[in-house]
């Protein structure tokens, strides 16, 4: 029998066997990050990942975030979804760009998987303490294609698999690299997988979080704190023909305790895409590229007990700060995934080198970005 190894999230192996960027001292935008600097810095926010790898094969795995730890049908987060690049099959968005509001976990995988994923989240939403009575979920899940170095069409995730990843989040540090969804996931041409970053909002701009989880396999002219990597390097996206592939997904998730509604967290989305082109991305033809925001606070309950209810909400004239530290965040989280990843092989003897940080940090000497 062959045996799948799946590595949780929580294993500080992979939390700590590469050095982020900030480790190295590369310091990406101009505003502080949060203590972990992950989107779970954002309080309540909880992440659990589960990697599977099996023989040469199998390099796929599963993401999944949860905006707090109570019921999330009976207490549906404000939410928004933006689209960069719509070459992509996620699940759930036109429920929440309807009501502006997410009744479910935010789940990542390969493209194949998201019908595995949304059965799991209804499995899991059904069987929760007080939903007794629901007959409608709308499952949130996003995906990206790891069709080169995994065996997209042996759809491996399973059920048990995306519930493992549910039960085991956390609201702690959040590995990065080549696990979960990210596992066999490739960006710029170099190993690509899971990223996150956030910023902290000073006390006078109101002291709120953003945090941002990535799900990198998208393509481009690499840009690291704004040195042209890929440039340098002599590889990117056109460079000899139109063969040169650029094409991939990128899976961008939001987080934020600022209480914004749908109609800001949609504006926030936004500009997450501008985090993405700020590492040189250009949602490609067949990129699927998405933002899904969402907002901590002001909850809905799905059986309101009066007709009406009262929230508060920032003023727009208050948002900007909060836009700087969604692109920022983005930008990081993108790089991080990079400086995370290690060399896979993987289906079909396919190899995909990690970035040579050793030369990434040579050329950030080179442009005054390090000393």
């Amino acid at each position: 029998m062959k045996k799948i190894m799946l590595l949780l999230a929580c294993l500080p192996l992979f939390v700590h066997a590469q050095k982020r960027p900030r480790e190295m001292g590369i310091k990406i935008g101009v505003l502080p990050t949060g203590e972990m600097n992950a989107i779970t810095d954002v309080a309540g926010v909880k992440v659990g990942q589960v990697t599977l790898i099996e023989g040469a094969d199998v390099r796929t795995g599963v993401t999944a975030i949860l905006p707090h730890d109570g019921n999330l049908f009976q207490q549906k987060v404000l939410a928004a979804m933006y689209i960069g690049n719509g070459f992509g099959k996620l699940a759930g968005y036109s429920q929440v760009e309807e009501l502006g509001t997410m009744e479910s976990p935010i789940v990542l995988t390969n493209t194949l998987n998201v019908p595995t994923a949304a059965d799991a989240i209804i499995d899991w939403t059904l069987a929760q303490k007080g939903n007794e009575n629901v007959r409608s979920v709308n499952p949130v899940v996003g995906e990206t294609n790891d069709g080169f170095l995994n065996d997209i069409r042996g759809r491996h995730v399973r059920k048990e698999h995306v519930l493992n990843a549910l039960a085991q989040a956390e609201n702690g540090m959040v590995a990065e690299g080549n696990v979960g969804a990210g596992t066999g996931t490739v960006c710029f041409g170099w190993k690509g997988g899971i990223g996150t970053s956030s910023r902290k909002l000073p006390e006078k701009l109101g002291g709120y979080t953003v945090g941002v989880l990535v799900q990198t396999n998208f393509g481009g002219v690499l840009k690291v704190n704004g040195v042209p990597v890929g440039e340098e390097l002599g590889s990117y996206a056109f460079k000899e023909s139109l063969d040169k592939s650029s094409d991939g997904s990128c899976m961008i998730v939001v987080a934020t305790n600022a209480p914004l509604d749908a109609r800001n967290l949609k504006r926030l989305a936004k500009r997450a895409v501008m985090g993405l082109a700020q590492t040189g991305g250009i949602a490609s033809n067949s990129s699927g590229d998405y933002v899904i925001a969402f907002s901590t606070v002001n909850r809905v309950m799905h059986e309101a007990p009066e007709p009406t209810f009262a929230s508060n909400f920032l003023h727009n004239n208050f948002v900007s700060p909060l836009f700087l530290a969604t692109i920022e965040a983005t930008e990081e989280a993108i790089i991080n995934s990079l400086f995370m990843a290690k060399t896979t092989e993987g289906t079909q003897g396919h190899k995909v080198e990690e970035l040579p940080k050793d030369k990434v940090m040579e050329m950030m000497k080179k442009y005054g970005r390090v000393k």
